[in-house]
């Protein structure tokens, strides 16, 4: 498994699928700032084409498996909800507070534990980060512009950490 966090700005990002499957996908999207386009049921190759993205939900394994071929044969990365075979890649269970994501994966093996994992970290780390995460920001922001080292700004950084007793 590769982790990255991608900028939605630059992102084009494609959703199908039919049903609740679909709409909680196209929630989890809009709460990560991904402005998706909803495609329709027959999507076109040119379509597919126009995309980076291809999120499938709600539709039964043939389609899924149509889709993702077409997509992929156009350069574009699949996510086929809970077919792992299907998918380039998936979407780990998230906590957000504000920019912070905490995120917790099992390589889709165990979605479950993955759930248990969020569940915990939203208790440990709860809707206090989202200011924390801010009062960090910008005292690093202070301490690069004073010219301090990254090596420096990152002790700062841990040192304040422990400071406030947050971790």
């Amino acid at each position: 498994m590769l982790p990255i966090v991608l900028n939605p700005v630059n992102l084009r990002v494609g959703l199908t699928g039919r049903g609740p499957e679909r709409d909680r996908r196209a929630a989890l999207l809009a709460e990560a700032g991904v402005e998706v386009r909803l495609l329709p049921d027959a999507v076109p190759d040119a379509l597919l084409a126009s995309l980076q993205v291809l999120f499938v939900a709600g539709l039964p394994e043939g389609e899924s498996r149509d889709l993702a071929t077409r997509a992929r044969a156009a350069g574009v990365l699949v996510n086929v909800e809970d077919v792992l075979p299907l998918c380039d890649f998936h979407v780990p269970a998230m906590v957000r507070r504000g920019d912070l994501l905490l995120t917790a994966s099992t390589g889709g093996q165990v979605p479950g534990l993955a759930r248990a994992m969020r569940e915990a970290l939203a208790d440990q780390f709860g809707p206090e980060w989202t200011a924390r995460l801010k009062e960090l920001g910008q005292a690093r922001a202070k301490w690069r512009s004073e010219g301090l080292s990254p090596a420096q700004v990152s002790q700062n950084v841990r040192d304040m950490i422990a400071a406030m007793g947050w971790l």
